[in-house]
């Protein structure tokens, strides 16, 4: 069981932004923004590139919930603006193998990223 599906069985306490019946928004404990939440499936999917055809509409409805939780957070106005990152992989920058979508913003943001 990964790290994020203990959060989601609430054996490991995390800081719920918002959640629904397939998904959940949580706070990053290691925050690399102001605002830094991390919006996961509740289905257990390794990372974006092992989605299947299956999983297109919930692919969806996480990119729809990534833009109602920035509204939620008060960050989704153009003139503030947030970023979203998935890193599938080592050396994407995957540290856990549960899809999750990063949700960054309360700053500008440098193009590229490092």
């Amino acid at each position: 069981m990964t790290l994020f599906e203990k959060i989601i069985a609430r054996e490991i306490p995390a800081e719920i932004v918002y959640e629904d019946d397939l998904c959940l928004a949580f706070k990053d404990i290691n925050p690399q923004a102001p605002v830094h939440v991390l919006l996961i499936p509740k289905k257990p999917i390794p990372r974006v590139g092992e989605a299947e055809t299956e999983d297109q509409a919930l692919l969806g409805h996480l990119l729809l919930k990534a833009g109602a939780v920035a509204d939620l957070l008060g960050v989704k106005q153009i003139d503030k603006g947030f970023r979203l990152a998935i890193n599938h992989g080592e050396h994407g920058g995957e540290t856990v193998p549960h899809l999750h979508i990063h949700l960054l913003a309360g700053r500008p943001l440098a193009w590229p990223p490092g």
